[in-house]
């Protein structure tokens, strides 16, 4: 995967896979048919697959190095992993993650530090591995910074994702609870952005005046820039996922800001620029790939 210079700190995407998955109606109940519509000329094939009608959706994690730091944001799905949808992260058995990480020039024990936007399946997967038929970390010199509200609510719900991904890093005494403003310092800081889940951060960069922001799952797809109040059927609030969105990209748009998506199609990597009507706040945004 190439690298983007951004400063004195280069970014990498690291990707465990991106094929089609979910049917825009499965994502988005407002995304009927007649309402995607309008949109599937410029989402087809790039990031709307034409023989299967899904949505191009990429797997993957930044590796960013700095001066001081090697560092990953996000760690996808993972392997052996119970997962109870979409079938295709249930227990997966291919390792191309790790391979691709290794042939980035980066072994586990590089790592210094894993950040996670949020505490889902498909961001916190690789944080450990199955070794003698139990969960341990995959980075073993790294700490894992988790934002303390995500952590809570995880701990509390008690779910697989937590005991398989999550406990073992406490128990490794490797996790860092923070703020959801923290900073590690000043390259690398989080922003507050609830809503797909109670502790969800985007993750910004800076170097020489080079600005980068991993917004996580605060947007699934290009689909949420003609249509930024769809909301996915899984966030945990749809009111502040909507609000919180519509503020990135107010904040992002036109401006110098590389804004590194989770799930948006290969490159993943862009700006978000004017488009449409921004008055009646109807298909106000686009997406200029790197």
């Amino acid at each position: 995967m190439a690298l983007v210079q951004l400063g004195d700190v280069t970014v990498q995407r690291i990707v465990e896979h991106e094929i089609p998955v979910y049917h825009p109606s499965e994502f988005f109940d407002e995304a009927t048919p007649e309402a995607v519509e309008p949109y599937r000329s410029w989402l087809t094939p790039k990031a709307l697959c034409p023989r299967t009608g899904c949505m191009v959706m990429p797997v993957q994690s930044y590796l960013v190095r700095t001066r001081h730091h090697c560092i990953l944001i996000d760690t996808c799905v993972g392997c052996h992993k119970t997962y109870a949808e979409p079938s295709e992260w249930h227990q997966r058995t291919n390792e191309v993650w790790l391979a691709n990480l290794k042939a980035a020039g980066v072994n586990p024990e590089d790592v210094d530090y894993v950040f996670c936007t949020h505490l889902h399946s498909d961001h916190c997967g690789w944080n450990t591995r199955r070794v003698d038929g139990r969960w341990v970390p995959t980075f073993p010199n790294a700490k894992y910074v988790f934002a303390r509200d995500e952590y809570v609510a995880m701990e509390e719900e008690y779910s697989e994702i937590f005991v398989d991904n999550v406990q073992p890093i406490a128990e490794a005494k490797q996790a860092v609870l923070v703020d959801l403003d923290y900073a590690l310092d000043d390259e690398i800081w989080l922003e507050p952005t609830v809503g797909h889940s109670v502790g969800h951060v985007a993750i910004h960069l800076k170097s020489r005046e080079r600005h980068a922001a991993m917004c996580g799952d605060l947007i699934h797809s290009p689909l949420q820039l003609a249509e930024p109040d769809w909301t996915c059927n899984s966030d945990y609030d749809l009111a502040a996922s909507a609000s919180t969105r519509r503020k990135f990209l107010a904040t992002h748009c036109d401006t110098d800001t590389l804004v590194l998506t989770a799930h948006f199609p290969s490159p993943s990597m862009g700006h978000i620029v004017s488009a449409g009507d921004a008055v009646a706040q109807r298909n106000a945004y686009d997406f200029r790939y790197l």
